[in-house]
């Protein structure tokens, strides 16, 4: 049996703006005609215009049922009654992200681990080991030029050298346990396994963000998750609900 070819899902840059007024609409404070305004501005063909809406639905306004309680908690969670601050729709976006386009993940994964030593790394790397995992396609290197563009506009790169080269920014700190755990769980869903809990504050696919809260008491305090034990100094978090 030849195996499936990964689905990419993910192709079109998405502007933080554009998730922000999406959040407004599922929170209340906002309607459908501001973020048509918004799309209007940024001159969309129809085809672009028609793939920004269908990631904006699967990342905020209409989640795949499977995500719809994961999506609805993280609207609660970092959409204000008032003006959300930016750096909260960027961990929302980024978290709904990994959860509803694997290839987003991925190339936050490869990023995150190849910018880990240095801080920043060639844009051709990345691109190579996207190619290893999705194949030598066209539509590749379009798509990973797209989420990169994407992760530069929601504060976690920049590209420098001509574009040459991305680079990390300071991350984004989270300190409110809830979000934390929101996050956490976004890593979870999206590597569909148990991860250590020495390795979660480190986990290159959350390279954006940083926590100070502990992540054992993070998790202590979660409906969503729960800490296990494979012997007595490891210890791993998974989802509850995979029990």
């Amino acid at each position: 049996m030849i195996p499936a070819v990964p689905q990419i899902g993910f192709d079109r840059f998405i502007q933080l703006d554009w998730v922000e007024a999406a959040l407004r609409i599922r929170a209340g404070t906002g309607s459908l005609d501001e973020l048509s305004a918004l799309l209007d501005a940024a001159s969309l063909g129809h085809e672009a215009r028609l793939k920004t809406r269908t990631k904006l639905n699967a990342l905020v306004l209409e989640p795949r049922s499977e995500l719809m309680d994961f999506v609805a908690r993280g609207i609660g969670l970092f959409s204000g009654t008032g003006t959300t601050l930016q750096q909260d729709v960027a961990c929302f976006a980024w978290g709904a992200a990994l959860v509803a386009y694997p290839f987003f993940g991925k190339v936050a994964e490869f990023t995150g681990r190849l910018t880990a030593m240095q801080g920043d790394c060639s844009m051709p790397e990345v691109h190579r080991r996207m190619s290893e995992l999705y194949g030598e396609r066209g539509n590749i290197k379009t798509a990973t030029r797209a989420v990169i563009q994407t992760q530069v506009d929601w504060g976690a790169i920049r590209r420098v050298t001509k574009g040459n080269r991305i680079e990390r920014v300071a991350p984004n700190l989270v300190a409110e346990p809830m979000k934390v755990s929101w996050l956490i769980e976004a890593a979870l869903r999206y590597h569909g396994k148990a991860m250590a809990l020495a390795t979660l504050q480190s986990t290159a696919a959350l390279y954006p963000f940083s926590f100070d809260q502990p992540i054992g008491y993070v998790v202590s305090i979660s409906p969503e998750l729960e800490l296990r034990s494979a012997g007595p100094s490891n210890q791993y978090v998974a989802l509850r609900s995979a029990l």
